[in-house]
């Protein structure tokens, strides 16, 4: 059986005493081993990053940005096998493993600009004789935790700027598809970055504590649930480290009675039921504004749910696949039970789907309930796979409030012809990202992406300017040349003492 070990210094890892399954969503078979690590592989990868990271850091920016170059190219050459190997770990189609890939190489794309990025600021003239100029440098070692559901993308937003200004970083990818990162590792290489620059260690919550704990990392990116996110967040700044962790979501598409429902619907089928779901900016909560808004979505939404194709990986005809593990399935098919429970009205049901030939395979049928309240448990926690959930509105002020007091924060949508009711949405909505007639509001790679409350925490976004500003520190020079002699640089000894002023 297949062992997928640990990438240390541009070769694997040493043997391992621990070892995680690694499914095939499609059958529910073992497909291969994952190398569990601990502490002592997590030093071995951080010795080599300290070996390595002063001469990356010392490579002039255009240097680093055309290993930026090479890299894309080499991963646009193979991206139909790094899709093929994606899918038949998470479980996403082939089309959304590679739409995942490339939402990541969108970031390596602005880090090829990395040398205009770093430019610093400057300040000629800012006292008599003396100018003040900035420049970024890097952390030194940056860790990322990526999950499951995003398994090239994710690990593409934290490297590629982490990199590109002069770090080394590690990758601790999530131990239920974690192929993909050891090969994009592979390509950094054959792209020209040097060996200990990127790495890879697989592990569990063991390897994550040793990444928050170990003195030399400085930095760590996380996306995972919020509960996991919190802990993180705490355990690593309390060990001095700078973190962003991004945590979970329950984003809301507000439907207003002006809309177009037949793009509402068709944009409610990907957002809602695309890659089954397991989306931290899915749209698994529809927001009807008036009754007859929400008895006309509804009529339009069934149909088109009982339309949707659920197949293997491969199947280039399926919407989307399986769920990535077993027990993944049963969480979610546990919380439309409770949403029964709590007296949601449950339309479609999405529990006891099987695929002929693959009956063993984690997949789950759409799933819509309707009456949903803002007391149900249901509603309040994030699902995390094919189900929507439809809770009314009976005007834009209520609709407006759901969102904004919900405990998470990511994403939101509004669907609506009305400029002035999009423009007052958007200003007022607590709320991290908004779409406007955009179902899945992920801002491009020169933006910078992050939500509010409990979908997130740190004070710095993911990837475009607030992603250089996470791997990168500043240092601030002011400075002074002489006229004269020697003499001069003693300077006026009656203000030694003081602090100097530039007036």
């Amino acid at each position: 059986m297949r062992v997928i070990d640990h990438f240390i210094s541009g070769r694997a890892g040493l043997p391992a005493a621990r070892f995680g399954d690694v499914f095939d969503p499609n059958s529910g078979a073992v497909q291969a081993r994952v190398e569990l690590g601990d502490a002592a592989v997590l030093d071995g990868a951080v010795q080599a990053a300290l070996k390595a990271q002063p001469g990356w850091a010392a490579t002039n920016p255009q240097r680093r940005a055309r290993v930026m170059f090479n890299f894309k190219a080499l991963v646009e050459a193979r991206i139909d096998e790094l899709a093929h190997l994606l899918s038949s770990e998470h479980g996403k189609v082939i089309a959304d493993s590679k739409g995942d890939i490339q939402r990541g190489l969108e970031v390596i794309e602005f880090c090829c600009g990395i040398p205009h990025v770093l430019k610093g600021e400057y300040t000629q003239g800012a006292g008599p004789g003396i100018d003040v100029y900035s420049m970024r440098q890097p952390i030194g070692i940056g860790a990322g935790i990526t999950p499951f559901n995003f398994p090239g993308m994710i690990p593409l937003w934290m490297c590629g700027p982490a990199i590109a200004t002069g770090n080394a970083f590690i990758i601790k990818p999530s131990e239920r598809d974690p192929s993909l990162p050891n090969v994009l590792a592979e390509l950094f290489l054959e792209a020209g970055l040097p060996a200990g620059i990127c790495q890879v260690v697989h592990g569990d919550k063991e390897m994550v504590d040793a990444i928050l704990d170990h003195p030399a990392i400085g930095a760590v990116s996380f996306v995972g649930s919020s509960e996991i996110a919190h802990y993180v967040y705490r355990r690593g700044v309390a060990a001095g480290k700078r973190v962003q962790a991004m945590g979970g979501a329950k984003n809301h598409g507000i439907v207003m009675p002006d809309a177009d429902l037949d793009q509402v619907v068709h944009d409610l089928s990907g957002a809602a039921f695309g890659s089954a779901g397991e989306r931290c900016m899915a749209l698994p909560v529809v927001v009807p504004v008036g009754e007859k808004t929400a008895i006309a979505l509804r009529e339009k939404l069934i149909p088109a749910m009982a339309a949707l194709r659920v197949g293997v990986s491969t199947d280039a005809d399926a919407h989307y696949g399986p769920v990535v593990t077993a027990a993944h399935k049963a969480r979610i098919e546990s919380w439309i039970q409770t949403g029964v429970d709590e007296g949601a009205e449950l339309v479609v049901d999405g529990r006891g789907f099987t695929l002929q030939g693959h009956e063993a395979g984690f997949f789950i049928g759409p799933t819509l309930f309707d009456h949903v309240t803002t007391e149900m448990e249901a509603y309040k926690e994030e699902i995390f796979g094919p189900v929507l959930q439809m809770v009314r509105a009976p005007d834009f002020e209520t609709a407006l409030r759901l969102p904004s007091e919900h405990q998470y924060g990511n994403g939101v949508a509004i669907f609506t012809r009305n400029g002035h009711a999009a423009r007052e949405f958007a200003a007022r909505v607590n709320v991290g990202m908004v779409g406007i007639n955009v179902p899945i509001p992920v801002p491009v790679a020169y933006h910078s992406f992050g939500g509010w409350k409990r979908s997130a925490f740190g004070d710095t976004n993911q990837h475009g300017m607030e992603g250089v500003k996470f791997w990168t520190k500043v240092k601030t020079v002011t400075q002074r040349w002489p006229d004269g002699g020697a003499n001069d640089l003693a300077g006026d000894g009656a203000n030694s003492f003081v602090i100097p002023t530039m007036g």
